[in-house]
């Protein structure tokens, strides 16, 4: 539910923002929000991979709760400090970002809201629908920010601000019901505690930020090549294709619960649980891309209340990815359930490096098109590696996928 509002308000903000602020500005609010996402993973270090676990092991006892939810807290908030302190130094002592400096600077408090948001424990509770709730009420805030507050392109600096403060907001009262409604108590940890949680997640930790470059680093790249218009243009498209690709991660997220027991309760129930998701997974993946492809132009004209040539091309190469995406899902279930962090870690660094030196060949020499077809060429890549050191690890579950999803079904 978190992620189909945030996909929806994504989507609803486009026109208003482009609309108000211009295709340039809009270019510009997008890169500063990539490198505050980006940045965003040294403020959850991991814990949004390990800490629901941690937390679902510990349901009944509240003081070990109160011990966990301190500590990954008050480490995030750290973090948060430190990335955003790094980032006005870069920005006012090394004149880094100077296109988008003013943008990114109001930009930082997404990593204060970032780090207390305690979806982590919601999801190890098991009690989703509040935190559901209150995303889908910041989103609603931010909007009526935009439409209040943004008006022309010198306000394209308060977007990412109204995006931040609007969580930043709901989460601090997500902090006080874990306090007094769930008796969750908060209290500064020792630093030998905080000094442990970073090193038990740091292989977690290189993964997130390896995986994000080569999913999410297409807009960075293309700053260093093309101009406010080009970056503007590709924003919008790639904006549309990575809404879509959160089909895969929520189909992922769906089913992890369920196939973390199972793999550890019925190896069969397993298999047949997961393939017959897979089988649906890319069905599903495959309509979305295929509808994006054949209705590129109706959804930018949609979007930008205009024909946008460049970015309907764009949105057209870019229409594959949610498809191709979604042949990885096995991957990734099989991943986590089987708590395979090292092996994480060398694909998605493996992918980060393939993405940056082909992305910024094919960027430098053919502009747009070329990061679009980088970043196609990246997913089937991904898929390929991803598979070889998953078969490698676990042929005989891999042997089991395979028979059942490629079976002749003799029952028909």
């Amino acid at each position: 539910m978190i992620q189909a509002s945030n996909m929806l308000i994504s989507i609803m903000s486009m026109p208003l923002l482009l609309r108000s602020i211009g295709v340039d500005q809009f270019g510009l609010v997008n890169l500063a929000l990539s490198v505050i996402i980006f940045t965003n993973i040294i403020v959850g270090f991991g814990f949004n991979i390990s800490a629901p676990r941690e937390v679902a092991i510990f349901q009944d006892q509240t003081k070990k709760l109160s011990s966990i939810a301190s500590q990954i807290l008050f480490t995030r908030l750290a973090l948060a400090a430190v990335t955003a302190l790094s980032l006005w130094i870069a920005a006012y002592a090394f004149n880094f970002f100077k296109d988008y400096k003013e943008i990114l600077m109001f930009s930082t408090v997404l990593l204060f809201s970032e780090a207390i948001l305690p979806l982590w424990f919601f999801q190890g509770m098991e009690k989703m629908k509040l935190i559901s709730v209150t995303n889908i009420f910041s989103k609603l805030l931010f909007l009526f920010g935009i439409v209040v507050f943004i008006q022309a392109p010198e306000h394209a600096k308060w977007v990412n601000f109204i995006l931040g403060s609007s969580a930043l907001l709901l989460n601090v009262f997500l902090l006080f019901y874990m306090r007094y409604a769930m008796d969750i108590h908060f209290f500064w940890p020792r630093v030998k505690a905080i000094w442990e949680s970073l090193r038990d997640n740091v292989y977690l930790f290189l993964s997130n930020i390896a995986g994000h470059i080569s999913v999410n680093g297409g807009l960075i790249i293309l700053s260093f090549f093309g101009n406010e218009t080009t970056l503007g243009m590709f924003s919008l498209a790639e904006k549309i294709t990575m809404v879509l690709r959160l089909l895969p991660t929520l189909i992922i997220q769906a089913v992890y619960p369920n196939a973390s027991r199972l793999f550890q309760a019925d190896q069969e129930a397993f298999i047949k649980f997961v393939s017959k998701t897979y089988v649906i997974g890319i069905g599903l993946a495959l309509m979305v891309s295929t509808l994006t492809f054949f209705s590129a132009g109706f959804i930018v004209e949609l979007l930008a209340k205009n024909r946008l040539e460049e970015s309907i091309n764009y949105l057209k190469i870019l229409s594959f990815i949610p498809f191709l995406a979604s042949l990885n899902i096995i991957n990734g279930v099989i991943l986590f359930v089987a708590n395979q962090k090292e092996l994480l870690f060398k694909a998605s660094w493996l992918m980060c490096a393939y993405m940056i030196v082909v992305a910024s060949l094919l960027t430098a020499k053919y502009g747009g098109i070329g990061l679009c077809y980088a970043l196609l060429s990246s997913e089937i890549i991904i898929f390929i590696v991803y598979s070889y050191l998953i078969y490698s690890r676990n042929q005989s579950l891999v042997h089991a996928f395979a028979q059942r999803i490629f079976r002749r079904d003799h029952h028909s």
